[in-house]
């Protein structure tokens, strides 16, 4: 099964030094994923400074800057794996660096017919 593992932190939580780092420690889990056949993809992202949100209401598109909600953490990155089961995830997911100073949500991916392969 796959599972997307959200990446939640406040923004400020670490150093650049320190983000620096992160991401290293994050490619070196994807690496290891990569030889156990789990690993499907992961990013940081950019500042949340940097989003834009998109609505549909009565069928007109808001667009408004920033995340859709104001919270402590923001989404800052993502892994996504495919792991035997929510255990075998959640053992994943303990390694994703930012678990150390922030949250990782941990959800089963909706497979769904149609969708294109990478």
């Amino acid at each position: 099964m796959k599972y997307m593992m959200l990446i939640y932190g406040a923004e400020d939580a670490i150093t650049q030094t320190e983000r620096e780092a992160c991401y290293g420690e994050s490619a070196q889990l994807a690496q290891r994923l990569q030889a156990k056949g789990q690993y499907i993809a992961a990013n940081p992202l950019h500042s949340v400074t940097t989003a834009t949100s998109v609505r549909v209401r009565d069928g007109k598109r808001l667009v408004t800057d920033g995340p859709f909600a104001e919270t402590r953490e923001q989404l800052g990155g993502y892994f996504l794996i495919d792991a035997g089961d929510l255990d075998e995830a959640l053992a994943v997911a303990e390694q994703i660096p930012m678990a150390k100073k922030g949250t990782i949500e941990v959800r089963p991916i909706v497979e769904i017919t149609g969708l294109p392969e990478k």
